[in-house]
């Protein structure tokens, strides 16, 4: 029987690979980190065949040490950083330059013209998203202005211009630099939903969306649902030839899915390098009053899921900077052990906009600030201030989300890394007064990846079905006192508004 499902949950500083049993059992787990580029400050990209080998190598690995046979695999279901931008030559496969990773920010300039020039609200009406660097379409433009005989390629139909998923399903369906031949070229609806070229309501990639980002329709790859069949694998060794890849789906989208995210109202928060929160609207797509993005949740061949979503740049990514960047720590994991050490942060207040702050704020150019700091500041005090630096900013999401919901969300689903962090998840449930819910298995957006291949090919019949993977491991209640958050909320509003680039 084919009863176990490979998923590739492929992110920012590496890539995973997992077997899954049928009933949600983790047989195994494999990761591989590749480098990060930064040729200029505020660009970040990646090497595409560093991206492919990484996950290669992850793959092979996993299944071998499952013990599972490749063609005991019946379906692949990929997960992956969003808005990171791939060009690549049609005909080879080779890329025309490294990828541009969604945090850089060389675009700036670009989105402040748009704006100016009065675009920001035909693009939110028609995509859901803001005039912002983070997203995939500015760099598809850049990239096409920028790299020697790109455009030119594009328009003729020998380049591809596609995020990370859809590059994988280029390479794991026979494309290969080295030896030839053409993959096939999908990306599923929620990364699309992600470039600023597909329209929100029809799941199509839309004509003003690319006329205005001058991005070339056939160099684009066609729009498919989360879940079914897109293409099958050639030549990937770790499977067998025509393993079908059939579920596909964003990061976030994917962790929504995974932790069973089923009914309006229903949120949850991955912390990784970045936290991102996503709360379920239902079957039709909700503008934001709140400086939050109107985007897809999933689309199933039965059903369209809609989100409101909240993205914080710097989350886990603030922790690696007090390891490699100060070295107070030597690894992620002392964080907790180091804050503990201490009862407070005795007012010291970390906003950690290391790379702008996104949502609900969208300022590119805001710095990171810290602030309060004292002659009896210790390293210590610094590390608990990161912690409730990363919970304020995500307690900025969710109050948004409320006020754009109208009424108050009731619990907080969690995943990621940095939800294994148990001080971390007490202070978010402490400073946002909700209830946070902490799964045992912390990958869920590789959860997610298998839950919708399961369901591309019939091992699960509904998403319910597929939800039996999922099991609690914690639930963190408030303990804080009102008027001790609201005096944190207060601290926290003043450290902001120190930070940001202009008043507002």
């Amino acid at each position: 029987m084919k009863s176990y499902i490979l998923a590739i949950d492929q992110g920012t500083t590496g890539s995973t690979a997992l077997v899954m049993s049928e009933s949600g059992q983790t047989l195994s787990r494999e990761n591989r980190e590749f480098a990060q580029h930064f040729p200029q400050p505020a660009w970040v990209e990646h090497e595409p065949d560093e991206i492919w080998e990484s996950v290669r190598s992850a793959c092979a690995e996993a299944v071998r040490a499952a013990g599972v046979a490749p063609d005991q695999i019946a379906a692949i279901g990929i997960t992956n950083q969003r808005e990171t931008t791939l060009i690549w030559d049609r005909a080879s496969g080779r890329p025309l330059h490294r990828a541009i990773v969604w945090q850089d920010r060389r675009t700036a300039a670009r989105c402040a013209q748009l704006r100016e020039a009065g675009h920001l609200g035909t693009v939110s009406a028609v995509t859901g998203l803001v005039l912002d660097p983070y997203f995939a379409g500015t760099k598809a433009e850049w990239l096409l202005d920028n790299v020697t005989g790109a455009r030119a390629a594009a328009e003729a139909g020998d380049a591809c211009i596609g995020t990370v998923d859809s590059y994988l399903i280029w390479r794991l369906s026979g494309a290969s630099p080295a030896v030839g031949g053409r993959g096939e070229h999908f990306t599923d609806a929620t990364n699309a939903s992600r470039t600023l070229l597909m329209d929100l309501r029809s799941l199509q990639w839309s004509d003003p969306m690319c006329d205005l980002l001058r991005v070339p329709r056939r160099a684009l790859p066609q729009i498919r649902p989360s879940s079914g069949v897109v293409a099958t694998t050639r030549g990937f060794g770790p499977v067998a030839d025509g393993t079908p890849i059939a579920g596909i789906a964003g990061d976030q989208h994917a962790a929504l899915f995974g932790q069973s995210c089923f009914t309006p109202g229903d949120v949850k928060c991955t912390y990784g390098t970045g936290a991102f929160i996503l709360v379920n609207t239902g079957a039709q797509p909700r503008a934001s009053g709140a400086g939050l993005l109107s985007t897809l949740a999933w689309q199933l061949p039965s059903e369209t899921v809609y989100a409101l979503e909240g993205s914080c740049f710097i989350a886990g990514a603030a922790v690696q900077w007090l390891r490699d960047g100060l070295g107070l720590i030597r690894s992620a994991a002392e964080i907790e052990g180091l804050a503990r050490e201490v009862e407070s942060s005795d007012g010291v207040c970390f906003v950690p906009a290391l790379a702008g702050l996104g949502a609900p704020h969208w300022d590119s150019e805001a710095r990171g600030t810290i602030a309060g700091i004292t002659r009896g500041t210790t390293k210590a005090h610094l590390a608990r201030a990161t912690l409730e630096g990363i919970a304020h900013q995500v307690d900025d999401l969710i109050r948004a989300m409320g006020q754009d919901l109208g009424s108050d969300l009731t619990a907080l689903r969690v995943d990621g890394g940095a939800a294994a962090n148990n001080l971390l998840m007490q202070m978010q449930a402490d400073i946002s007064g909700l209830p946070v819910e902490r799964p045992c298995d912390l990958e869920t957006t590789a959860r997610g990846a298998a839950m919708l291949a399961g369901l591309g090919v019939g091992l699960f019949a509904t998403p319910e079905h597929a939800a039996q993977m999922i099991q609690l491991d914690r639930r963190f209640d408030v303990t804080m006192l009102e008027a001790q958050r609201q005096a944190a909320r207060e601290r926290w509003a003043d450290a902001i508004a120190r930070t940001r680039s202009h008043p507002g």
